[in-house]
């Protein structure tokens, strides 16, 4: 990300003039749920509103009600340090339009809140797991569905096509459009990188600088349309996932010219970096300078460093998620630069969400390495200090280098190859839950899979395909790779790699190879139990193949993987401990041809892989 020159030495936390009536601006949450396990408690903001006097009366018919409201009562109230705000507490008991009354002297400024329903079964909804495949969008960069959305009034950024680093227009209606496609191939769940406002004057496109948490950014459409393309996406058997970014917001977000708190975000007195030191969390030997450097330095210029151990932001955020959700009925979450957050507040604030939603399940992204470092943030995980993240799925780092770094050449040498992903498999008694691992080839924030491996050979992008879509974990992939595409230029750019989904005649023939092969994969992939969550048991690598069994007491998958540039023929013998639990003739469920693992001559072509699908 391209970094901008300026530093927030201080922020303005008074109003510079004390108005002779309070008048509201913001109002967070936007509406709240009947029956929720998470107290409501609104902020305020606006003008001149601490200590104002709070009063409710219900709307019936458009007409304010007189006496007592039994339907949102407030329960309490406190100021922040600026006087521009008020936290208010309410007990919620019934639906309706609620007018909410701040009121100093003979002075009132008032505001229309709303109480919903709560959907039957809100609470209980399922959410993604191994059973998924979740198909990761860049959404500036993905489809534009909707040119008339690309640059709009009330944004600072223009669409600009021609701008590597611009916004190029791709939105809801692009996601939408491309229902089909991504069901064809074999995916089941969405996750669009963040759609929420984000008003930097320039890189706006990534979305990682929110300046708004609770709308849409008008060039992706508005808060309607994202619930109604959850809405047609789960009509198509698709879940959607939401991208969360708690750890910072960004400078153009509308409390940076008047913070509720000074330890609202974190602050210093120049601009000071995160210091990227994710061990510093668990490392007996870190320093607390370390530690506090970690959590609280700013990933980036414009994005200002959130401090959830304040506890007014820390219920913003829990109400903030769990608002989402409800609004839009989604299906999981994704959570950005995880253990940048101050570990045990990000710990409360997950906490709060499954304690909405028990069944619901998020993913964090730990960029760490090596797996003991990736496994002390699941939850669940046996820490030395005690520590529970609450986060149930973490990315799979570890495997996801050991897959590249083992087709990024012809695998020679010792501990080369096919030898790294074993290596990398061999670490799984670390994690809490391995069927809870998002497994990928790649993100939006790394070089594209093509990229990476030799002479950028298709066969070897199949052959990582092949593992990912047999492996344990959640797979993931990311838009585009389905079609192999290549980076414009440096493939280590972000935005060159970030490039539109090619449409129409824009597919090739040899896109539309790689697309045929993965959806037959995936497809497949759907309606077998056994990779979902079935157990693991695999074989030394040699000669750079890998060759595993994934397997339940009715069935197996054995999947044999030659990433040599030479033919390899398959050690059949030496399965027998598990090949003997099964009848040995079976199906390769990508040709439908049977195959015989009782012998002995089975040759495997350079590149390529075998899977065959085996019955007791």
């Amino acid at each position: 990300m391209k970094k901008h020159h300026f530093v927030f030495a201080a922020v303005l936390m008074m109003s510079q003039f004390v108005l002779a009536a309070p008048k509201i601006q913001q109002v967070e949450p936007l509406s709240w749920w009947t029956n929720m396990n998470m107290p409501l408690t609104v902020m305020f903001h606006g003008q001149d509103l601490q200590d104002a006097q709070v009063s409710v009366q219900q709307i019936v018919n458009g007409k304010v009600m007189r006496g007592e409201c039994l339907g949102l009562v407030p329960r309490g109230q406190h100021n922040a340090e600026s006087p521009n705000y008020l936290f208010v507490d309410f007990g919620v008991f019934h639906p309706g339009t609620y007018r909410i009354t701040l009121k100093k002297g003979k002075k009132k400024a008032m505001y229309d809140y709303v109480i919903n329903e709560r959907k039957a079964g809100s609470r209980e909804r399922k959410s993604f797991d191994a059973s998924d495949v979740v198909y990761l969008i860049m959404s500036d960069r993905f489809v534009d569905g909707d040119e008339s959305n690309n640059s709009t009034p009330n944004t600072k950024e223009k669409a600009n096509k021609a701008d590597v680093n611009g916004r190029w227009g791709g939105d809801i209606q692009g996601i939408i459009n491309s229902f089909d496609h991504i069901v064809k191939l074999g995916c089941t769940a969405i996750w669009p990188t963040p759609m929420l406002g984000d008003d930097e004057a320039a890189w706006s496109y990534h979305g990682y600088a929110c300046s708004d948490y609770y709308h849409i950014d008008p060039r992706y459409g508005s808060n309607t349309l994202y619930a109604q393309m959850v809405q047609q996406a789960h009509a198509k058997g698709l879940k959607i996932l939401m991208d969360m970014v708690p750890n910072h917001c960004g400078a153009a977000h509308w409390w940076m010219s008047d913070l509720p708190y000074h330890n609202w975000i974190n602050q210093f007195d120049q601009f000071t970096n995160t210091n990227n030191c994710f061990t510093a969390n668990y490392d007996i030997n870190a320093s607390e300078y370390d530690r506090q450097l970690s959590n609280r330095g700013w990933f980036d210029h414009p994005m200002p460093d959130m401090n959830l151990e304040n506890p007014d932001l820390l219920k913003y955020f829990q109400q903030w998620a769990i608002w989402w959700v409800e609004f839009a009925d989604l299906d999981g979450l994704r959570v950005d630069t995880y253990p940048y957050i101050e570990k045990i507040p990000a710990s409360q604030w997950l906490k709060a969400i499954r304690d909405e939603y028990p069944n619901i399940n998020i993913v964090g992204e730990c960029w760490t390495r090596p797996a003991p470092a990736v496994a002390y943030w699941q939850s669940g995980a046996k820490n030395f200090d005690g520590f529970d993240s609450n986060l149930p799925t973490v990315m799979d780092f570890p495997v996801e280098e050991a897959i590249r770094q083992a087709l990024e050449n012809d695998g020679s040498g010792w501990g080369n190859g096919l030898t790294r992903v074993y290596d990398a498999m061999t670490m799984d008694y670390m994690y809490a839950d391995v069927n809870k691992l998002l497994t990928f080839l790649g993100n939006h924030d790394m070089a594209r899979i093509t990229d990476i491996v030799k002479d950028k050979d298709p066969r070897r992008v199949k052959l990582a395909n092949v593992l990912l879509a047999t492996m344990r974990g959640i797979p993931q992939l990311l838009y585009g790779d389905e079609y192999a595409l290549t980076a414009k230029g440096d493939p280590n750019n972000h935005s060159l790699l970030r490039v539109p989904l090619p449409q129409g005649d824009e597919v090739t023939p040899a896109m539309k190879d790689m697309y045929d092969f993965q959806s037959k994969l995936y497809t497949w992939r759907k309606n077998e139990p056994v990779l979902h969550f079935g157990r693991t048991m695999h074989f030394l690598a040699r000669n750079n193949t890998y060759a595993f069994f994934r397997y339940n007491d009715k069935e197996a998958v054995f999947v044999f993987a030659n990433a040599a540039e030479q033919p390899r023929t398959i050690p059949t013998e030496t399965y027998a401990e598990i090949l003997g639990k099964y009848n040995a003739k079976g199906i390769n469920p990508l040709t439908g041809e049977t195959v015989d693992l009782n012998r002995t001559d089975i040759e495997v072509p350079a590149l390529a892989t075998l899977i065959v699908k085996l019955k007791k």
